[in-house]
């Protein structure tokens, strides 16, 4: 085990292990060893994971906005397990994978045009508690994407924040499949004023 995580993973064993395993090799190449921690609760994994491919099937937003906004969240909420799988699919994917990697410094970043901005700033609002996405933000968008787009961003935003969140309190972090493939290191985040980080 690579990892340490707050509770300890358990086997991934039986035939829903095997079919489990089977089709974590053929999405990301391996079994993230942060499997056997879900594994203890094999609905939970189940519904997450199942929601997690039904939201990989929404189409009204470009594929680019969508995993810079995706990535965007993550960041700002800390996950590196996220920005790390995140990074690694939109490598698969064909992406622009020198934008991609710029992702947890957008702001500072020169390669982002003014939606894709604009899309980010959105994505971090929605992960502050409470959230801080204002009318003029959503008007920006809803002008420049549509309505269908800007409910599937938000809802992308929202699945992100809540796989996110779990993964940092579980314990469970970054496994290198970026690094696996040859990426170079995602950028790093600045330091917000007054921040413990």
């Amino acid at each position: 085990m690579s990892i340490s995580t707050r509770i300890p993973p358990a086997e991934v064993n039986g035939l829903y292990g095997t079919v489990t395993k089977f089709a974590a090799r053929r999405m990301i190449g391996k079994v993230p060893d942060s499997l056997g921690v879900l594994w203890h609760h094999q609905a939970v994994m189940k519904d997450a994971m199942g929601l997690g491919r039904k939201v990989m099937r929404w189409h009204e937003l470009d594929p680019d906005l969508d995993s810079y906004a995706v990535m965007a969240a993550a960041a700002y909420i800390g996950c590196s397990a996220c920005l790390d799988l995140n990074y690694f699919m939109a490598h698969n994917e064909h992406l622009d994978e020198a934008k991609v990697r710029e992702v947890p410094r957008w702001r500072e970043a020169s390669v982002f045009t003014p939606l894709e901005r604009g899309v980010m700033e959105y994505a971090e609002a929605m992960s502050q508690t409470p959230p801080a996405v204002t009318d003029e933000m959503s008007a920006a968008l809803l002008a420049e994407l549509g309505p269908a787009a800007l409910i599937e961003l938000t809802a992308r935003v929202a699945f992100m924040n809540m796989s996110a969140r779990m993964n940092i309190t579980l314990g469970i972090t970054s496994e290198g499949f970026a690094d696996a493939c040859g990426l170079p290191p995602l950028a790093a985040r600045p330091v917000a004023v007054g921040s413990t980080a």
